[in-house]
């Protein structure tokens, strides 16, 4: 039973397999058939056939044996490519559709084309270039074409079996385009290649040179070469080569040298080379300075200049310039040229050969240096007691300055190369005889120079003393030994500046403001000068007064004096004083109290403002009137039911009086009339305690509180006057 299910099985899958080949067989495109194959490039072959039906592409196969290269193509014809030259190749095609594939076609043979020849060119001379390649596989000849890139002219064709060829007669400097392919033994032609070469130019013609003899360089110019890209300029000298290139008609060599004579050759060049060196044209420089350049002055006066022959050299001339700009030159054939010259001049000497190109470079400038003159306009500009400092104008040929001052028996001096000198260490009001020495290192000092005569300033004064009167009055005095000198005294500070001025040794300066610091110094003044001031002398003025005093009574015998304190003043000393004596404090600060005054007293108030060093000013103010004594034997009377009578002393002095009753149930006062020394105070409760204060009032009206208070209790038991009860002191002010 197993066995022939197994069997059906297999009958069953073979026939299912026999149906799907049938069915594909139907669907497959028809097999084409390839009409021809043939080969123009080197590395394909393109392949012909005719069209089968539903087929929408076709794949070209190409076999040599070695590989297979397959190429898929939409119509005929098609094209196989990526294949070696000179190579028989089997090609087949298949078509497709959407079904599937064809069987391959009937194969058909054919061979790609020779290899394009690898050109290298070159031109070996204005009028030929030269084409070599290597062998190519397969090749028995080649076929070589030249003519002008631009197209003008004809194509000259030439077949060879070698590997090189030369094509002469050429255009020079002419861009030309080369075309090579190989043929092989049926003739049939490869690719072909296709280079330009360019022919070298001809060498420039037309030279002109142009020489510049102050900057030794030579411009040189020539006809543009056809094709040519580049020029190049050599100059040949027997010591030195030099040149010069561009791409235009013209360039210039620098750096020639003097007395020197030059080949001058230009050739021209391209991408193919350079062309043959022009006929060579000579170029003469200019001659070099002469050297050894020899100046003597024989006799004083006369200058002669002598130099060397050098190479080239036709003629000389020798120019003289003197430092003031004058200019005179000698021409000759020489070696030698004689000039006038003058004391205090120095001459720039210049020698200069000459020829055809021209003047030669300028050489050493020499300079020569006559005797120095004497300096005529010496200035001073500046004297004080112990300088002299004097300016002139430079002097012809000097080199350096030599001043002596001399007052009789000492001498002072200076050397310097500017024409200024100071002379210091001089003696102050004394007269000098300066004079400035001109000197060269050639010539030496020119001893004739004319003296000139200086006093130096007066001297400085030294302040003795300065001192003041009652009156602030400022005296200072000093000390000198200057002829006919004025003398200024200057106080300067904070506040000012402060002078007075004399002929003899002292003077006066009034007015400097209080509580001010002055430095005081004196100077001496001639007619040659002022002299340097003398050191200086503190000054300080007493201080100033304070301002705004004020008086105030604190008790009865104790008054407050207070103040604005005045600049500088650092303590005060107030004094009261009167008939019964003095009372006096020194404090530091702005208020002072007095005590031991004596009431109802008129006293003189006077105030002294104290500075640091202990200069005082003394301050005078109004008089003060102390204030009226406190009264005394206050008493207490009761006046009916409900009445008081306050009586008490009064003190020495006139003085009016007010009483006062503080109690719990308010406030009472009574003034008494003028001259009583009692008043009254109706309805006041009784059953209460009171402190009574009777106090003097001054002048202005100001009740003074400084007087002591009693306390008194008013009862209302016993009868109908009552009783009032003291109680004592009270301790409140």
């Amino acid at each position: 039973m197993a066995g022939g299910r197994e069997t059906r099985l297999t009958l069953i899958g073979f026939l299912l397999i026999c149906m799907k080949m049938v069915a594909s067989a139907k669907s497959a495109p028809e097999i084409p058939t390839i009409d021809q194959a043939y080969s123009k490039i080197s590395n394909s072959i393109t392949v012909e056939w005719a069209t089968v039906p539903g087929a929408t592409s076709y794949l070209l196969t190409a076999e040599d044996g070695d590989t297979v290269i397959e190429t898929m193509v939409a119509n005929s014809p098609g094209t196989v490519t990526g294949l070696k030259a000179a190579t028989l190749y089997e090609i087949t095609i298949r078509s497709i559709s959407a079904a599937g594939r064809s069987q391959a076609s009937p194969p058909k043979q054919a061979k790609t084309v020779l290899a394009a020849p690898i050109l290298e060119v070159s031109s070996p001379s204005s009028d030929s270039i030269l084409v070599q390649w290597e062998a190519v596989y397969m090749a028995i000849g080649f076929s070589v074409s030249i003519m002008q890139a631009n197209g003008l002219g004809s194509i000259w064709k030439e077949n060879t079996t070698n590997t090189s060829l030369t094509f002469t007669s050429l255009e020079a400097g002419t861009l030309y385009t080369i075309k090579a392919y190989a043929w092989n033994a049926n003739g049939i032609p490869g690719d072909d290649s296709t280079c330009n070469q360019r022919t070298s130019p001809r060498a420039p013609a037309n030279i002109q040179v142009s020489f510049d003899s102050g900057a030794l360089k030579a411009s040189f110019s020539w006809a543009l070469a056809e094709g040519a890209f580049n020029y190049t300029v050599m100059a040949l000298s027997d010591s030195s080569e030099l040149t010069c290139s561009t791409a235009f008609s013209s360039c210039t060599i620098s750096s020639l040298q003097c007395g020197t004579e030059y080949l001058i050759s230009v050739s021209a060049s391209n991408d193919a080379g350079s062309s043959k060196s022009s006929s060579t044209v000579t170029l003469k420089t200019v001659a070099c300075a002469p050297g050894r350049v020899t100046i003597q002055e024989d006799p004083p006066g006369h200058l002669s200049v002598a130099w060397s022959n050098v190479d080239l050299g036709d003629y000389y001339v020798v120019f003289v310039k003197s430092d003031d700009g004058l200019e005179v030159h000698c021409n000759t054939s020489l070696t030698e040229c004689n000039f006038l010259s003058e004391c205090g001049f120095t001459y720039f000497i210049s020698v200069f050969a000459y020829n055809k190109a021209g003047q030669s470079p300028l050489g050493d400038i020499f300079n020569y240096t006559t005797a120095p003159c004497c300096p005529s306009d010496i200035n001073p500009v500046l004297v004080s007691s112990d300088r002299v400092e004097i300016v002139w104008s430079p002097v012809r040929g000097a080199e350096l300055y030599e001043t002596k001052a001399a007052d009789g028996y000492n001498t002072v001096e200076c050397n310097d190369t500017v024409p200024a000198c100071t002379l210091s260490a001089l003696e102050c009001d004394t007269k000098y005889n300066i004079t400035v020495y001109s000197f060269s290192e050639v010539r030496g000092s020119n001893m004739s120079c004319t003296p000139q005569f200086i006093t130096t300033a007066p001297c400085s004064p030294e302040i003795k003393n300065v001192s003041r009167d009652a009156f602030s009055t400022i005296n200072v005095h000093w000390q000198s030994t200057n002829d006919d000198a004025t003398y200024t005294v200057t106080a300067q500070g904070e506040k000012g500046l402060y002078q007075c001025s004399s002929m003899g040794e002292s003077c006066t300066m009034r007015g400097l403001p209080c509580g001010s610091v002055f430095s005081v110094t004196a100077v001496a003044e001639t007619q040659a000068g002022r002299s340097l001031p003398s050191y200086s002398v503190p000054l300080e003025t007493v201080p100033c007064c304070p301002t705004g005093l004020t008086v105030t009574q604190i008790t009865q015998s104790v008054i407050n004096v207070s103040w604005t304190i005045g600049r500088v003043a650092q303590t005060h000393v107030a004094v009261l004083e009167s008939h019964t004596g003095q009372s006096k404090c020194h404090t530091h600060q702005n208020y002072c109290l007095l005590g031991c005054i004596t009431c109802g007293v008129n006293y003189t108030v006077t105030l002294k403002a104290i500075s640091a060093t202990g200069l005082t000013a003394d301050c005078s103010y109004q008089s003060y009137f102390s204030g009226a004594c406190c009264p005394l034997g206050v008493k207490l009377y009761r006046l009916g039911s409900n009445g008081i009578r306050i009586y008490w002393q009064a003190s020495r002095g006139s003085a009016s009086y007010s009483t006062d009753l503080y109690g719990s149930k308010g406030i009472f006062t009574c003034t008494p009339s003028a001259g009583l020394s009692f008043c009254d105070v109706t309805e006041i409760p009784c059953g209460d305690v009171y402190t009574v204060m009777v106090s003097p009032v001054a002048e202005t009206g100001l009740k003074l509180t400084f007087c002591p208070k009693k306390i008194y209790s008013v009862t209302c038991s016993g009868s109908t006057l009552g009783m009032v009860i003291y109680r004592g002191k009270r301790n409140e002010e």
